[in-house]
């Protein structure tokens, strides 16, 4: 169980969740992609972008693009959270500001990467 008392995320069903969305080519919110994966609160984004945060430290240690770009904000310009920045920075995937014209520019090319990797 998480600190929430709610399971958490099950690993399994949120990559597969995000190669979807990488084949289709387009971006979920927080939201839906919580609402896909059956999340119910308290705290169901939270324990979402834990869960997002751990793909992205599997898919860096694999070599692979960090498909948590999929997964996007409802507010404000369409970018993931500052918190998917952070850890991309953390991981020394990127190295710029968490807002703005950098972020905008590192989320388009890595979402490019990941709908291009999910084709091969």
């Amino acid at each position: 169980m998480s600190d929430s008392g709610k399971p958490p995320v099950d690993p399994d069903a949120l990559s597969g969740y995000l190669d979807t969305l990488a084949r289709e080519g387009r971006t979920a919110t927080y939201q839906e992609a919580a609402l896909a994966l059956g999340l119910e609160p308290p705290q169901t984004i939270h324990r979402l972008a834990l869960a997002l945060e751990a793909s992205m430290s599997e898919d860096a240690a694999a070599g692979r693009p960090l498909r948590a770009a999929s997964v996007v904000s409802r507010v404000g310009d369409g970018l993931p959270a500052r918190g998917f920045f952070a850890h991309a920075r953390a991981l020394g995937r990127y190295d710029g500001a968490e807002t703005g014209g950098e972020a905008r520019a590192f989320h388009t090319a890595e979402l490019q990467v990941v709908r291009k990797h999910a084709r091969i």
